[in-house]
């Protein structure tokens, strides 16, 4: 859930109750390699068809709907995000208020974490203690990962409840930052030994991006907003941040009316990634933005980016007209299509197993 307009609707989540999920009793016994791709596939706010595949590039072979073939139930609600710690799949399901735990060699469910705000993503500090960012709340949540239960709140300084926003989230050494995204301009730095925000900078409005590069540098790129809206628009920006002072070392403007969004470092943090209608690719030396993309728009909806850990391979996921079900494009690090895949309805996030 990407869009300011799908995140204005979530309120009226509030009227309609929580999610069902539905059975059936038809499990698959799954079989797949040690490493592979998954795609968390959002689906549309409030129908509940949210999915999960699985990509393995030594085969090409695809699997979809792999949560509810092994669960027998489905994934819920706008499925934002997935991350793998102490060997468990961890995906974020934001409007149906709830993580689920899977075992990543098999699918099945072992565990889930309910009762969240809106959740959007999960970073992990040990293995009993995870931050999860939240939007329409100005908390981050503090949950065991062990447990499966929220044990406390992160409070955002200054940030009101009904506009409050946290994103994703980077550390260096005991400090988490985490960008505030929706109709917020802010990157927190967070003590997790004390689980206090220490310190707030201000940079361009909504940050929906937050990576760190080979140098502990943070990179977050703004969207600037949207036309109309009561809390700003403005020209979007790409920012680097020294990680130690917490001080922007440099910015680099795009125009007014981009939609920069997606931001990825490939496997050695030495170079950006991010979607911008095209896909887009320079080093973090550079003292310019790229005058050519590295892959063009193809005239659909690109809408999220993932780069191989392994190999520098660049995947694509395409939402096409967010009804049908999306594409995922394959890219050599130069930019030549390998593969091209159909996955669920509006693919938006991966994660590298």
């Amino acid at each position: 859930m990407k869009s300011n307009f799908a995140v204005i609707l979530f309120i009226l989540l509030l009227l309609t109750g929580c999610m069902r999920w539905d059975y059936n009793d038809e499990l698959t016994d799954f079989n797949i390699p040690s490493n592979g791709l998954f795609i968390v596939c959002e689906g549309n706010f409030q129908y509940g068809n949210s999915t999960l595949s699985f990509y393995n590039p030594s085969d090409n072979e695809v699997q979809n709907e792999i949560f509810y073939r092994a669960n027998g139930m489905k994934l819920g609600d706008v499925a934002q995000s997935m991350t793998i710690f102490d060997n468990k799949g961890w995906i974020v399901v934001n409007n149906s208020h709830v993580i689920f735990a899977i075992d990543t060699e098999t699918f099945v469910e072992t565990g889930r974490i309910e009762n969240l705000t809106s959740p959007r993503y999960i970073h992990f500090l040990s293995e009993e203690k995870a931050y999860v960012s939240q939007i329409w709340d100005n908390r981050i949540y503090i949950v065991n990962p062990k447990t499966y239960s929220i044990t406390g709140y992160i409070t955002v300084p200054g940030m009101p409840l009904s506009t409050g926003s946290t994103e994703q989230m980077a550390q260096y050494g005991k400090y988490v930052f985490c960008n505030c995204w929706s109709y917020q301009n802010k990157i927190l730095k967070i003590d997790s030994d004390t689980d206090e925000v220490v310190d707030i900078l201000e940079v361009g409005l909504q940050p929906n991006s937050l990576t760190i590069d080979s140098e502990h540098r943070l990179w977050t790129i703004t969207d600037g907003g949207y036309e109309d809206s009561p809390y700003g628009y403005e020209i979007p920006a790409l920012y680097c941040i020294d990680a130690e002072s917490f001080e922007i070392i440099k910015s680099f403007q795009f125009s007014l009316g981009d939609t920069p969004s997606e931001l990825q470092v490939n496997s050695d943090g030495s170079r950006l990634y991010w979607i911008n209608n095209d896909i887009w690719e320079m080093d973090i030396h550079d003292e310019m933005l790229p005058g050519s993309p590295l892959i063009p728009y193809n005239g659909t909806k690109y809408y999220g980016l993932t780069i191989n850990p392994e190999n520098n391979e660049v995947y694509v996921a395409d939402a096409i007209d967010y009804s049908q079900q999306g594409m995922i494009y394959r890219f050599s690090p130069s930019g030549d299509l390998i593969d091209e895949f159909y996955v669920g309805v509006t693919p938006g996030a991966f994660c590298w197993k």
